[in-house]
């Protein structure tokens, strides 16, 4: 009993100094129901109230990122064993991917349209890398008859010079090779969600004089169709 009211003294004692139930509990071994007994009549001040709110939105805060971090090393972990899984790439894996890339994101020969050249639009690097690459090493394309046009939202003007640096590092041509530019509308509602810092617009990748090689394209993605 001697025992019990010495606990009930420093459990008020801690309560009074605006200490937290689970911070009492980690100082006393009673249960909860009986803390709750003992402390039922004594209010916290305001300033006390405050500081218990601030230690929940702490321990909250701290929360989200423990769970964030987590949710990224998942990732990063998953990320990495599935690319292992891909290994080297044949120059006839690189050709079927390129097609079907094409496939996806190319502009295609038409009924209404039987002359339609070889055009290619994506605002993803890696696409546009890898599509460049397709050209070059397996349809054998000159980087003279390869020239782009850049799709920029008119709110994203003033950061004009610097799309074009990042297109040009992305593609590995030259500035020059991106004066040519698309301005598209703002819409007054928009819900779009690609206007931060990261927004560099859509690349379109032209192959000049290129009808009859958009009709070979064609063909292989209907040899692929026939093949699966």
């Amino acid at each position: 009993m001697i025992a019990k009211l010495k606990e009930k003294e420093l459990a008020i004692k801690f309560r009074k100094k605006g200490l937290s139930y689970n911070e009492i509990l980690r100082k006393l071994p009673v249960a909860k129901s009986t803390l709750s007994l003992w402390l039922k009549s004594f209010g916290l001040s305001k300033e006390q109230k405050q500081r218990l709110t601030e230690k929940k939105i702490a321990s909250a805060l701290r929360g989200a990122l423990l769970r964030k971090n987590q949710r990224i090393d998942i990732v990063r972990k998953i990320g990495d064993s599935a690319s292992s899984e891909i290994g080297r790439i044949s120059k006839r894996e690189l050709w079927l991917i390129g097609t079907t890339l094409y496939w996806a994101e190319g502009s295609k020969q038409k009924e209404h349209n039987v002359s339609q050249t070889v055009k290619f639009s994506n605002s993803d690097p890696k696409a546009v890398k890898l599509f460049l690459k397709w050209l070059r090493v397996i349809c054998k394309i000159s980087r003279k008859n390869i020239h782009f046009r850049i799709a920029l939202h008119k709110n994203s003007e003033n950061k004009l010079t610097e799309v074009r640096v990042y297109w040009s590092k992305v593609t590995g041509f030259p500035l020059s090779c991106f004066q040519k530019i698309d301005w598209k509308k703002n819409k007054i509602n928009t819900k779009r969600r690609n206007t931060g810092q990261e927004y560099f617009g859509l690349i379109n990748v032209y192959v000049r004089k290129s009808t009859n090689f958009n009709r070979k394209i064609d063909g292989w993605i209907k040899g692929i169709c026939r093949s699966y």
